[in-house]
């Protein structure tokens, strides 16, 4: 081990472990941790599991700072839900973010999950960790005016009910003072339901009876007592129902010595105190059977528990050279259960928008890596058509969950991606939106004095476009100037001068995806101000993509073939190979972010100019990997080398890696294709 390994292991050790023991102002704490993030984990190349790569090799970005916001990220927005909701979405509630004293005996004083959210660090590259709250912060359950605000960004967005985890040991009761709020206060309203997480509280975090902290002692006393504790939920007009019964979960029936007589106990006990029927489910966490056989009346699927992804942990490059986690896709996660047949038994579909509990077991989480805002929109309306077709009375689907920060399960608005996740369960309630086939341009305006040029261009097409205009703040005002004197009614979307014209379209590409466009054509002022032939270049781009003669003919090439991804202009798309330049390091680096084969990646072929059009969905790929804003470099006139010069290089490798076609406007028109040699427009690679 040289000696720079041998320096990062131990400080990645003590980072990880160290914060509580070393006590230091929490501004100096996330400095130095920051520092070591970007000097020992961002700087050079990682290896293969278990190396940590090869310091020959210099990398060429380094992350600013942990939490960064990312492509897709959401801010709050108002909308309008479906009336009725086609179904309820009840998500699973932790009410563990507040302090008691027996966490307090057994983590130190004032612990809550929070402690173990904070300090979490990236094991692998693509690893978002520490994911840091966003809008709601870093609650504490003992104020009741923290879950008010929950339950209301709940409503806002569709979640229609909590389902709280409920800590029971043989009369004792763990962090029950979050329901004991609900249950004295009306203006709590959103509906609950309680789910007995009967299971021994140990350090390792996953309830074995190793290094037990505190134990069940399962008993038909015992049995009796829950249910007389629990009945002043069961009776409040706010608790969940179906078909008018409450609605009782438990954890792990298969650790109740008789389950089956434990329900029959729960149920003539409340038929017995006035009650009434209640409805008993249990959640798929580990038990696998028919609830009819146990007395209960369903099961909630519980993803990512009880499924069998296949580990990609060997395919990462890893930061930590002793991480000794498991790594999974999340989108094989998704498509499992999108494709499993119904059981034989009912039970109420569950989703899942992400895992990672890497914040309670470091250097050894288990981690579900590419899960994404749209491909948990996507899961969940499938789930609610489930749902609909399984119980049309009253459709439930669960959510794991709403607030489980060290275990990423989480639909809280976060620093990352904001309220992304809360928006894809809002738009997972309406059916999907009917394709906008309507052309749109999305146009990035440095030189502010090149837009007339370009909206001249656009109206000789004779297409009525919708028309965006990205620009950086110091140009914002000139930019709005011309668009008011040319009389153009365009959308305006200002960013940091970051990323080149790149990032900006990626932001709105982003967005048009979401809305249904099916059809851009990214633009930009290109002028090229380091090259004598910058305008001639532009010409020609913008001759090829957008003569009146072509547009008709390009618009009815993606409207008739659903698998065209990007049109570009014939002669500008080149052998990437011979175009890398100085971006084969991010190159890389984003080939394994999007998990493209490496023999894929090596034949692609690089959109020169950065103009083309575009199918959003093409992108899909790219987009979902919500890269962070961070890694891009702000603008220094830099002429190669930075993220998004390699992101220019593989426009048309994540359309193909997504199934999606690259062709030329010429092969279009059906036109014989001569692309000059050598390119004139760049210098080949060494």
């Amino acid at each position: 081990m040289s000696p720079r390994d041998l320096v990062k292991r131990c400080l990645f050790t003590v980072l990880q472990t160290g914060f509580r023991l070393t006590p230091m102002p929490a501004a100096t704490r996330d400095r130095l941790r920051q520092r070591f993030l970007d000097r020992h984990f961002y700087l050079l190349p990682p290896g293969p599991r278990g190396q940590s790569g090869d310091a020959s090799q210099v990398e060429r970005r380094a992350r600013s700072r942990a939490a960064g916001r990312a492509i897709g990220y959401a801010p709050r927005r108002n909308g309008k839900l479906p009336t009725p909701l086609p179904a309820t979405v009840v998500a699973f509630y932790l009410p563990q973010f507040h302090p008691i004293p027996e966490n307090d005996a057994w983590w130190g004083e004032g612990f809550t999950e929070w402690h173990n959210v904070t300090r979490a660090l990236p094991q692998f590259e693509g690893h978002a960790q520490p994911r840091l709250p966003g809008e709601l912060g870093f609650y504490d359950l003992r104020l009741v005016d923290a879950m008010r605000k929950q339950m209301q960004l709940a409503r806002d967005y569709g979640v229609g009910a909590f389902c709280s985890y409920f800590y029971w040991f043989a009369g004792k009761t763990l962090l029950e003072q979050p329901l004991q709020q609900w249950l004295s206060d009306s203006s709590l309203d959103l509906p609950l339901c309680l789910c007995w997480a009967n299971e021994n509280w140990s350090r390792r975090w996953d309830g074995r009876a190793d290094d037990m902290l505190i134990g069940q002692q399962h008993s038909p006393s015992d049995d009796l007592a829950f249910i007389e504790h629990v009945a002043q939920y069961l009776v409040d007009p706010r608790y969940l129902r179906v078909d008018g019964r409450p609605l009782l979960l438990v954890y792990r029936p298969g650790l109740l010595p008789d389950p089956k007589a434990t329900a029959r106990r729960w149920r003539e006990w409340c038929r017995t105190h006035g009650i009434g029927e209640i409805r008993l489910a249990y959640v798929q966490s580990f038990d696998r059977v028919d609830p009819r056989e146990i007395g209960f009346d369903a099961a909630v699927e519980f993803p990512p528990n009880n499924t069998t992804p296949v580990p990609i942990t060997a395919h990462q490059r890893l930061l930590n050279p002793d991480y000794c986690g498991d790594v999974h896709d999340w989108r094989e996660l998704a498509h499992q259960s999108m494709a499993q047949p119904d059981p034989t038994y009912p039970r109420y579909p569950g989703v899942n928008p992400g895992w990672d509990n890497e914040p309670r077991r470091s250097g050894r989480g288990r981690v579900f890596t590419r899960a994404s805002p749209r491909g948990y929109r996507d899961w969940l309306r499938h789930a609610i058509a489930t749902a609909r077709r399984r119980f049309p009375a009253q459709p439930l689907v669960f959510v794991n969950a709403w607030n489980e920060w060290a275990e990423g399960a989480v639909l809280e608005p976060d620093s990352r991606l904001g309220h992304a996740w809360l928006q894809s369960t809002r738009d997972a309630l309406h059916p999907a939106p009917d394709s906008d086939m309507r052309p749109c341009v999305v146009i990035h305006i440095w030189y502010p004095d090149l837009l007339e040029e370009l909206i001249v261009a656009l109206r000789t097409s004779g297409i009525d476009w919708r028309i965006v205009i990205t620009t950086a703040y110091e140009r914002k005002q000139a930019v709005r100037e011309r668009v008011d004197k040319l009389g153009i009614d365009a959308e305006v979307e200002v960013f940091e001068n970051r990323g080149r014209d790149i990032l900006p379209f990626l932001h709105v590409a982003n967005r048009l995806l979401d809305e249904g466009v099916t059809t851009v054509l990214k633009l930009h002022g290109k002028r090229s101000t380091h090259r004598e032939d910058g305008d001639v270049w532009r010409h020609e781009l913008l001759d090829k993509l957008l003569s009146p003669e072509r547009v008709g003919s390009i618009l009815a090439a993606f409207h008739n073939d659903k698998t065209l991804g990007v049109v570009c202009a014939e002669g500008h798309l080149q052998p990437l190979r011979q175009y890398q330049g100085a971006n084969q390091t991010n190159f890389d680096y984003l080939v394994r972010r999007l998990d493209i084969p490496e023999s894929q990646a090596e034949q692609c072929n690089f959109l020169a100019g950065s103009m083309f059009w575009v199918r959003p969905e093409a992108l899909r790929l790219l987009l979902d990997t919500h890269l962070e804003v961070a890694e891009f470099e702000a603008e220094t006139g830099q002429l190669d080398g930075t993220l998004a010069h390699a992101i220019e290089r593989i426009f048309s490798l994540a359309a193909s890696a997504g199934g999606f076609s690259t062709v030329s406007a010429a092969g279009v028109l059906g036109l014989v294709e001569a692309a000059p040699d050598p390119y004139p427009y760049a210098r080949r690679s060494h």
